[in-house]
């Protein structure tokens, strides 16, 4: 019989509430209003995400890379692996307790990433991040945020993923840098925005049977 789940913490958030629950030492949900973002147990897509975009990087001596939300710190744990140790990684981050779970109860699912000297977290919205960062502050971008991009939050102006913040998106990377999107759900129309915004895109299925979620990357042209 499965143990019950605890909820460890939750912090209101214009979404709802965000929670974090835990029913073994290496069994955790975050969830926010009541629908769970993400588990300890499925992490294969976000894993792909970083590590495509992190392959694309071989020729750089110091690469920096962008991480668009910390979660459970897969994304970050896969991207550090994949990078050198002259690398730098800004993760940026919405909400702060976030942070404090991945320094904390989380912290040895991906051994302290978060801790890791490359790392620096950046509490705020990475769209914010992105408009005022300097032109070609980046060589990767890697938004890995709530449902990501697919149809049902696919209006125009959307902050992360519309054209204008593509747009923003590619002014940010340097020569040949990468963006890479996860996304709960495919979207026929995501990659010809991408392009849109000046990027090849190729376009990842990740996991095996069940559900598979997106995963988009684009290089600048």
């Amino acid at each position: 019989m499965a143990r019950p789940w605890k909820t460890c913490a939750t912090v209101p958030t214009r979404d709802g509430p965000l929670e974090l629950r835990q029913r073994a030492d290496d069994d955790f949900l975050i969830l926010i209003a009541g629908r769970v973002l993400m588990t300890s147990k499925a992490r294969r897509s976000e894993e792909v995400l970083a590590t495509l975009g992190c392959a694309a990087l071989t020729d750089r001596r110091a690469p920096r890379v962008m991480i668009g939300g910390l979660g459970m710190g897969y994304t970050l744990r896969a991207a550090l692996d994949a990078l050198p140790a002259t690398a730098t990684v800004t993760v940026v981050e919405l909400t702060a307790e976030v942070e404090a779970w991945c320094r904390g109860p989380l912290a040895p699912l991906t051994s302290s990433a978060v801790s890791d000297p490359r790392v620096k977290v950046v509490i705020d919205d990475v769209a914010r991040t992105i408009a005022a960062a300097r032109p070609g502050a980046y060589d990767a971008i890697l938004l890995d945020l709530y449902e990501g991009a697919y149809p049902s939050n696919q209006r125009q102006p959307d902050p992360h993923f519309g054209h204008a913040a593509l747009v923003r998106t590619r002014a940010a990377l340097g020569p040949g840098g990468v963006v890479g999107v996860w996304a709960e759900e495919p979207d026929p129309v995501f990659p010809g925005r991408l392009e849109a915004a000046g990027f090849a895109v190729k376009t990842h299925r990740a996991g095996r049977g069940g559900r598979r979620h997106v995963v988009y990357l684009g290089r600048r042209s």
